[in-house]
């Protein structure tokens, strides 16, 4: 292939791709690359891939579930780590017993 013919193709493609980030579909390769793995890359490489033979741009709903699988992701190790963190708080029975008088106070004037 010619590299100018190459290079305008891979314009054409970074062209229609609206946003700087596209998700893209990896395509069967000889060199081991797996089909159907989705990923988000660069226009410019998004442009890359395309020409190469090496995957294809998402369709809308396959860009939405890949984003909504990764806010699922995110969501869930953000609990995880949530849960392993251990909060603890020192304090004196004197701030006890001033916290009880507080509360005491609240019901008497309820």
């Amino acid at each position: 292939m010619e590299l100018r013919l190459y290079y305008q193709k891979v314009r054409e493609v970074m062209e229609s791709i609206p946003g700087e980030f596209a998700v893209v579909i990896s395509n069967d390769t000889g060199d081991g690359g797996r089909a159907g793995m989705p990923e988000e890359v660069s226009r410019a490489l998004a442009g890359r891939l395309v020409v190469d033979g090496k995957a294809r741009l998402a369709t809308a709903e396959e860009t939405l579930a890949f984003h909504k699988e990764n806010e699922d992701r995110r969501i869930a190790l953000a609990r995880e780590n949530a849960a392993h963190r251990l909060q603890v708080a020192l304090v004196s029975e004197e701030s006890i017993a001033a916290l009880a008088r507080e509360r005491a106070k609240e019901k008497k004037t309820e």
